[in-house]
């Protein structure tokens, strides 16, 4: 064989593996949106819904509250929240969010999330800024 043609064989096969390749270690790690669905999604639809999105921050609600007190703190939230986002979420300005105050905000951030306002979240609308930060309230 002809080192042009070896050479010609070897690349057509390097083309022919790399998507098999790329497509591989898509799989091996899922983006974040995948990995929120992954995680929130009890009817393994697909997607996240309103009703998903609040049983799964109220896990969070209630494993962040440590203290016993109804309510989370910035501390308590450890960053799932600045301290500008939490004082905009404080309707009663007391430092604090109750887990319907907490519930609201994800209700908020899922509305921001879902332009289209069909009632669900996919992957590509949970890697949107406003799915990211609906995602750190879920996790």
């Amino acid at each position: 064989m002809r080192m042009s043609s070896y050479r010609t064989v070897l690349l057509a096969g390097l083309l022919a593996v790399s998507p098999l390749l790329a497509c591989g270690a898509a799989e091996a790690k899922p983006k974040a949106g995948n990995r929120t669905i992954t995680a929130v999604d009890t009817d393994s639809d697909g997607t996240i819904d309103l009703t998903e999105a609040k049983a799964a921050a109220t896990k969070v609600f209630e494993a962040a509250e440590k203290d016993n007190d109804g309510t989370v703190d910035a501390k308590e939230l450890k960053g799932r929240l600045s301290r500008k986002e939490l004082k905009a979420a404080d309707p009663d300005n007391d430092g604090t969010l109750t887990k319907d105050e907490y519930l609201a905000l994800v209700e908020a951030r899922f509305k921001a999330a879902d332009p289209d306002t069909d009632g669900t979240l996919d992957a590509k609308e949970l890697a949107t800024p406003a799915g990211k930060a609906l995602a750190r309230l879920l996790k």
